[in-house]
């Protein structure tokens, strides 16, 4: 028999640990409560470090602690003390709300424990996959020779930079990368996200190699800028290694043009790279899919599905047309693991990891549960309720800083122009709980800044943070005639 639950509160027994306790019934009645409760909760939380660790004292695990307790502690910490990222208004980072598949695809996963390093392993987990990703990569209209799932796209990225040294330097991977560091060159937009930058590191290459290209008004990539950048560096005697378009940038939300990006690749015979860790679902509408026209020409594209597919993170994937190069970079001979299989690939041959989670079975269960239609509409109704942010804003005397069709928000004010000011009313409507916001920058200046990724967020919570934003205003001294007549 289960015991009621309401969220926020926990209803114990008469007797502690009873045998009646079902821990799977209880993650359900978290789970149920959690998705029919959270707009009650505070999105963000004002918890301090010391009262969490406070908390966490008497856990000094020297003894057992029974299933029940250390379940609802937990429960009860996470429920309490967590930015709700997954709150309809939460209009932060890349984190939308989690679909009920993924989650119970989730705990399927750690049930069963499949190993996906080598086919034989886990065939089935490994053909759940491979069929997720073959569908996902013509959304996006990507011919993958080779696709994988990852950690995320900054693991996604790093791949992406290791085929492309592979490519440009054939020997680097026996040799090391010392010539690659001397002449290469990656370039990037400084819109680009800073992962990139952890990779050139990351791979040995070092800061100097990056060409951080500037973005034109558009917050785009410069073609011209980097056609210019590209040549000059050529003249030098530079190698260039890789070139980086963005579906998405993570601030303003702009799109490259990967047409021109991918011309001036092929024209040089450099790698070319897509980051969609966003913005890849702009796939599944065709209002969109012009707005990625040459994504084709890509030779690697990193996508995230816990960014904008309603799965829980993390769940990169890595799509590839050069399989040859994936080979000769992570095909390390072993005397522990068995031949490769015929019947399917083996990962650990093509891939960083060696032990893998099966990350795609979330993937395979959301997208099978809602559909491709499901998705659509999802995602129509996302760019909806940002279409509606922005003629709420611009009616009422806010200004948009930001042009792309994607469901992200960039806007000013101009009573707001002082040094930390915008900071200071994101932090405002953040310490009130209704709705989560952040600041951030532009080329141009300080920006605040709301993305649209829950598959519930609708016009009403739009409403709700519009208000939150002119209390703040008002607070500061400032009132527009719409808040005015409030």
């Amino acid at each position: 028999m289960r015991r009621r639950r309401r969220l926020g509160r926990v209803t114990k027994p008469d007797v502690r640990n009873s045998p009646l306790f079902d821990p799977a019934g209880f993650v359900a009645d978290e789970i149920r409560a959690f998705h029919e409760g959270v707009r009650d909760l505070p999105v963000s939380s004002a918890v301090s470090g010391a009262e969490i660790r406070q908390r966490l004292e008497p856990y000094t695990f020297a003894q057992q602690l029974p299933l029940e307790d250390a379940l609802r502690d937990v429960a009860d910490m996470l429920r309490r003390w967590t930015l709700h990222a997954t709150h309809p208004r939460y209009f932060g980072l890349f984190v939308p709300g989690t679909h009920e598949a993924g989650i119970w695809a989730d705990a399927l996963t750690a049930l069963y424990n499949p190993q996906l390093g080598a086919w034989w392993h886990a065939p089935a987990a490994s053909e759940i996959e491979r069929h997720t990703l073959s569908f996902l990569a013509k959304v996006i209209d990507f011919e993958a020779e080779t696709a994988h799932f990852t950690s995320g796209a900054s693991e996604g990225n790093l791949t992406a930079l290791l085929a492309a040294i592979t490519s440009a330097f054939p020997e680097a991977a026996a040799t090391g990368v010392g010539e690659a560091a001397n002449c290469g060159k990656v370039y990037v937009s400084s819109q680009s996200h800073h992962s990139l930058h952890k990779a050139v590191r990351a791979t040995g290459l070092g800061d100097r190699v990056l060409r951080v290209i500037p973005c034109n008004e558009h917050h785009q990539l410069d073609v011209i800028e980097l056609r210019a950048t590209l040549e000059t560096d050529i003249a030098a005697g530079c190698t260039p290694i890789m070139i980086v378009g963005t579906i998405g940038t993570t601030t303003a939300g702009a799109i490259d043009d990967l047409n021109a990006i991918g011309a001036i690749a092929q024209s040089h015979g450099v790698w070319f790279h897509v980051d969609a860790a966003w913005g890849g679902a702009a796939g599944f509408l065709s209002s969109l899919r012009h707005e990625i026209r040459g994504v084709a020409r890509a030779d690697s594209l990193t996508w995230d599905a816990h960014k904008w597919l309603s799965v829980p993170m993390g769940a990169g994937m890595f799509f590839c047309r050069r399989p040859d190069l994936l080979a000769r970079l992570f095909n390390v001979e072993t005397g522990y693991v068995p031949e490769k299989s015929i019947e399917g690939d083996d990962l650990y041959l093509t891939s960083l990891q060696w032990s893998r989670r099966c990350i795609g079975l979330k993937v395979f269960l959301t997208l099978a549960c809602v559909g491709r239609d499901g998705v659509r509409a999802r995602i129509q109704r996302q760019l909806d309720v940002a279409d509606y942010l922005r003629t709420r804003l611009s009616a009422t005397g806010w200004r948009l800083a930001n042009h792309t069709p994607l469901p992200l928000v960039c806007f000013t004010h101009p009573n707001l122009e002082a040094p930390g000011a915008l900071a200071a009313v994101a932090e405002e409507v953040v310490r009130g709980g209704r709705a989560w916001i952040s600041a951030a920058t532009l080329p141009e200046g300080a920006v605040l800044r709301a993305c649209i990724t829950h598959d519930e967020t609708s016009m009403a919570d739009i409403d709700v943070l519009w208000g939150e934003l002119e209390s703040a205003l008002a607070r500061r001294g400032f009132r527009t005639e719409a808040s005015a007549s409030a």
